[in-house]
């Protein structure tokens, strides 16, 4: 007869064992962020490094997302196996040895392959820290915790703005990436070393994984309702900020809007700063507003897309207030994205939850790599046709930029779909 499986230990719950693992967790997150955004900082340094044009340097971005976002469904399911303890220490080596393949890197091959390795392992980062919050913590604290998560890795975006950006001009690429690298071990061994995927005599794991195990795991993760709105919710939130931040907020800024590099790095922090300030504001709003979280999704699009739309319109270099303001309202899509995250977890159990969490995340990414792609194709073909006098003219970017709407209007459909499928079968105030 088998031994039945002990119960999870309450008492293990909010613990500061429990604290010291989100720690950890949070540092990990911290440094992922700080990885992925780093190439974006260094955008206008990397065309002259490697002498390429904009879709070629937009591949450096598409290739890492396009790695992150196809990993987020096997992360997913192998932190349901394995924990997140492992996926966590070895997606930070890989990172580390994607900034270094970076920094040696002399061509544009070579430099796709370092943002390769960080995409992936960035991928095994964020869903794997999300894993262990239901499992140390109590379900009240589980929505805000979430957005602290979110918060740190703002703060990974800002020390790539402001520490990482100065590093950069003062000793060059090679040692300013070599720097993120030794940031990323430091993560990896954090990891090794504290993180528990589960409290002493707990056992919130699959036991086996297997072909048949991971269909059928998918397979009701894919069918729940409630995970694809917060795969539409993601797609549809998250990418106006993700793109804005990995590739083009620098040659915008200083193209577009005429800033030269020191004041194109106040506005990325004041952008980072009010993702920080406003991540608990929208983990509260959750919160309460639970029966509603699709209305308030949607709700930040807009925000998002205003902010846009006043530059995009705007007659030449906008006054500075007008984008500092767009900025923040640009912004609000990141900690906004985090709400898909919170409906996901709603709808579906502990052991099918890294699953779901991944197929969810990948909704943001796979909609910044097609924001991405059309942006700088859009660049090059006014650039190539004469249209425009240079690659990242400010005209240039009004249509580039606007291009990426037919993304979101293609999100809001899909949101408002699946919001009516959510509430038909869980119920009118289900979201």
């Amino acid at each position: 007869m088998p031994e039945p499986v002990a119960p999870r230990p309450s008492r293990y719950k909010d613990s500061p064992t429990a604290w010291l693992i989100f720690a950890v967790g949070v540092f990990a997150y911290f440094s992922a962020v700080a990885q992925r955004t780093s190439f974006g900082v260094a955008t206008v340094e990397a065309a002259d490094r490697f002498q390429t044009a904009a879709s070629g340097l937009s591949l450096f971005s598409m290739m890492q997302v396009l790695v992150y976002a196809a990993l987020q469904v096997p992360v997913g399911v192998l932190v349901d196996r394995f924990g997140p303890r492992i996926l966590i220490t070895v997606g930070a080596v890989a990172m580390a040895a994607g900034q270094l393949q970076l920094a040696a890197a002399q061509s544009v091959a070579e430099g796709v392959v370092g943002r390769i390795l960080v995409g992936a392992g960035d991928a095994a980062t964020f869903v794997c820290v999300m894993r262990l919050l239901p499992v140390w913590f109590s379900a009240l604290k589980v929505p805000m915790l979430t957005q602290v998560v979110g918060m740190t890795g703002n703060l990974g975006q800002l020390f790539s703005v402001i520490p990482f950006a100065a590093l950069l001009h003062v000793v060059g690429w090679v040692p300013s990436f070599a720097v993120m690298a030794a940031i990323a071990l430091l993560a990896a061994v954090l990891s090794g070393l504290f993180l528990r995927s589960n409290p002493p005599g707990a056992r919130e794991l699959n036991d086996a994984i297997s072909l048949a195990t991971v269909r059928t795991s998918m397979g009701q993760a894919i069918k729940e309702p409630g995970t694809q709105l917060g795969f539409w919710v993601h797609f549809t939130v998250q990418f106006v900020g993700n793109t804005f931040a990995l590739m083009w907020a620098y040659p915008y800024l200083q193209n577009a809007q005429g800033l030269d590099p020191t004041q194109a790095s106040a506005v990325m922090t004041v952008y980072v700063v009010f993702n920080v300030a406003v991540a608990p504001v929208i983990g509260k709003l959750s919160a309460r507003f639970a029966r509603r979280r699709s209305t308030l999704s949607l709700a930040c699009v807009l925000v998002s897309w205003a902010g846009w739309t006043a530059l995009l319109v705007w007659p030449g270099h906008a006054p500075a207030v007008v984008v500092y303001v767009a900025v923040c309202m640009i912004a609000l899509s990141l900690p906004a994205s985090m709400l898909a995250f919170d409906i996901v977890r709603s709808f579906n159990p502990p052991q099918r939850n890294g699953t779901a969490t991944g197929l969810a995340n990948v909704g943001g990414f796979a909609a910044s790599l097609l924001a991405i792609y059309v942006t700088g194709l859009v660049l090059d073909l006014l650039f190539g046709a004469g249209i425009t006098p240079t690659l990242y003219d400010a005209d240039a970017f009004r249509p580039a930029i606007a291009a990426q709407a037919l993304v979101a209007l293609v999100g809001t459909v899909a949101i408002l779909r699946c919001t009516r499928k959510v509430r038909r079968v869980h119920g009118p105030d289900s979201v």
